[in-house]
């Protein structure tokens, strides 16, 4: 044999008493194998039973007639809860609007503007304590007062800001330290003074140079075709066109030492008729824009990184925060600067409204004649403020939608932000009495109020970088509102392509707040839109692309999140302005906004309902209000106008970069 064990008695398992009895050897196999057959039936058995169990637990959980009558408001899926699947609650739409009040808005607006809050200061830990204790009242599921420590930029006031006009050791003319007081409301003492953020201090003299909009193309134009050498010049720049911070950057990158940036009347008075504020929405020529100049996101010292105790810091001279003097002025000081000038006449298209022929420069009348900037802005650390309301979400608890606005302002922020804040609380009081009458949303809506965005989108910034991973994975949508109203015209979007149709739809449901217009047949937000703002060769209205300059900007660009910001705008077909006139100036109060831009507050409760609706749709639909083909179609048109506008310009370099063009066509078509 070749098995191991060839003789029984080398086997282990031999039993020597075994083999003297074979019988009972038998009967023990015979046992063995009985006890098998008992053991298969029995299993087979409680297999059979439990079966049984389970189709009788599916048959009796399963909803009564879903198989034939599936809900009329959702989704059917077999043996899934009829509560998961169903839609949400259309009848909280008109609740929701009906809530919302312009009375109410009013209210939050006059209080909010009742004093000056710039980031990091006492006031505006103060406010973001108000919308805390608003939104506990409100019964909100958890808020959260957020603090960062950051390095923010203030004016010394024992040291003030100016800009003098020396002929020899003579004082030829000095820019106001504050700007004018025009009604009683704006004399208060912590009024900031005019002047620009981050800029670096110091005390430059030279000749002067008039730049225009003070862009690269009005740089080079000058060096290339006038020969304008800027080393150790002071350039002057009306505002408007470009971010400040470029031109800014651009000065510096051309050699200049020192930047003077003003607010011409041909594009912040337009139509002022020798009417301006008090009397007008136009601003006068004491009134001045204050704004930062930092071109980074967040805090300058932390960058990509929260800034928290823990968190690593660049030095000052590590940033890109820039490394000469700016200032900002009135066009009243501008003139007394711009009609001293020699050189050549500027083109006709830099020559601005003031009753002077604007001058290239460099350099004066007279050639003792000097301009001199005292300028003594300190970068400080001081620590700014989020708050963060939660209503949770009942079947999608983990899914976000977002809706933020910036809370601090240069002065009072009358439209920039408070319009928005304003809007911001009345529509969390609606969804608040909307959940304590039973309602709760599929989805959480998250409500933050950020702090200094004004400096450079701080607030909203930081909160990103130190839950990034959390927000990337669960926000659905981010809706901003950094200004409510800022014109009684239109409608204004700007979007990401995944949130045009939530925006279109939301329209739709608003009713217009001009009579006039309802009364022409445009009922809705929508009708004055489209009819203001169309889409070229298409039948809706015109949503603009996202860019950078409010808090949506680093949850579009760093955790890509679909984005929109809104607001009611004034006719910017008519008015080529970058921006509403008092722009960040001391004349931004609540009397501007309710004597002049709107009056009874129904533009800016119109917005509110329109944020609202959003709101809900995204947090309570079934089905998110989103179209996909937008996206292709946006990415279609961005790619002919690409090939449209610098085709040619490029296939000079790469020959066949119109063929790689072509196939990525071919893709986006797919």
């Amino acid at each position: 044999m070749s098995d191991v064990f060839a003789n029984v008695e080398d086997s282990p398992y031999h039993d020597q008493s075994s083999m003297s009895a074979q019988q009972p050897m038998v009967d023990t196999k015979m046992t063995q194998k009985q006890s098998n057959i008992r053991l298969i039936v029995i299993l087979a058995l409680v297999g059979l039973i439990l079966l049984t169990v389970g189709i009788l637990i599916g048959y009796f959980s399963a909803p009564s007639n879903s198989k034939t009558q599936p809900p009329p408001n959702g989704a059917y899926l077999p043996g899934v809860s009829q509560q998961i699947t169903q839609d949400g609650d259309i009848t909280i739409r008109q609740k929701l609007h009906d809530e919302i009040k312009a009375e109410n808005i009013e209210k939050y607006h006059k209080n909010l503007t009742k004093h000056p809050h710039l980031a990091g200061t006492a006031a505006d830990l103060g406010q973001a304590q108000m919308i805390a204790k608003h939104w506990t009242d409100l019964g909100f599921d958890e808020v959260k007062i957020v603090p960062y420590d950051v390095l923010l930029s203030y004016p010394n006031e024992s040291q003030p800001n100016q800009i003098t006009l020396f002929d020899g050791n003579t004082v030829v003319y000095q820019s106001q330290l504050i700007e004018k007081i025009v009604r009683p409301d704006q004399n208060q003492s912590d009024v900031v003074p005019p002047f620009n953020a981050y800029s670096k201090n110091g005390e430059p003299e030279g000749d002067l140079i008039y730049v225009n909009y003070g862009r690269i193309e009005d740089f080079t134009w000058l060096k290339e075709n006038k020969s304008i050498n800027f080393t150790d010049k002071i350039v002057i720049a009306r505002y408007g066109r470009i971010f400040r911070g470029d031109k800014v950057t651009f000065a510096q990158r051309f050699g200049a030492k020192g930047v003077i940036l003003y607010s011409d009347p041909a594009d912040y008075a337009i139509d002022s008729a020798n009417s301006v504020y008090p009397n007008s929405w136009w601003l006068p020529g004491t009134g001045v824009q204050r704004g930062t100049t930092m071109l980074e996101d967040g805090d300058p010292l932390t960058p990509g990184y929260p800034a928290i105790n823990s968190s690593f810091r660049l030095s000052e001279e590590e940033t890109e925060l820039p490394k000469i003097p700016v200032h900002p002025i009135g066009y009243t000081d501008a003139e007394s600067f711009l009609k001293h000038m020699k050189g050549e006449d500027a083109p006709a298209a830099w020559q601005g409204k003031l009753n002077i022929s604007y001058k290239i420069g460099p350099g004066f009348e007279k050639d003792t004649m000097k301009i001199k900037m005292k300028i003594s802005t300190r970068n400080q650390m001081r620590t700014t403020y989020n708050v963060i309301g939660f209503i949770k979400g009942q079947l999608e608890p983990d899914r976000y939608v977002l809706l933020g606005n910036h809370r601090d302002a240069w002065v009072f922020g009358a439209v920039d932000p408070s319009s928005g804040t304003a809007s911001l609380m009345e529509i969390t009081r609606a969804f608040g009495q909307m959940t304590s009458a039973g309602w709760r949303p599929r989805r959480t809506l998250v409500f933050c109020s950020w702090g200094a965005e004004e400096f450079g989108l701080l607030g909203s910034t930081e909160w990103v970088e130190n839950y990034v991973k959390n927000l990337g994975n669960r926000v659905i949508a981010y809706l901003n509102i950094d200004i409510s109203v800022q014109g009684n015209y239109s409608l204004r979007g700007r979007s990401t392509p995944l949130l045009y149709k939530t925006l279109y739809s939301a329209a739709k449901q608003v009713k217009n707040p001009n009579p006039q217009e309802v009364s022409a047949g445009r009922e809705t937000v929508y009708d004055t839109w489209i009819k203001s703002f169309p889409k070229k060769d298409k039948n809706i209205p015109y949503i603009g692309n996202l860019g950078s300059g409010s808090d949506y900007t680093t949850f579009l660009n760093r955790i890509g999140v679909p984005c929109l910001d809104t607001r009611y705008t004034y006719n910017t077909n008519k008015w080529k302005m970058s921006s509403y006139p008092l722009y960040h100036s001391v004349y931004e109060t609540y009397h501007l906004m309710s004597n002049y831009i709107d009056p009874g507050f129904k533009y800016n409760q119109a917005v509110t309902r329109l944020w609202g609706e959003m709101a809900r749709s995204l947090s309570d639909q079934l089905v998110l209000p989103m179209n996909v083909t937008d996206y292709a179609i946006t990415i279609q048109a961005m790619h002919f106008n690409f090939i449209s506008d610098y085709g040619p310009l490029i296939k000079m370099k790469k020959g066949n970069f119109t063929k790689r063009l072509g196939l990525c066509h071919v893709w986006v078509m797919m």
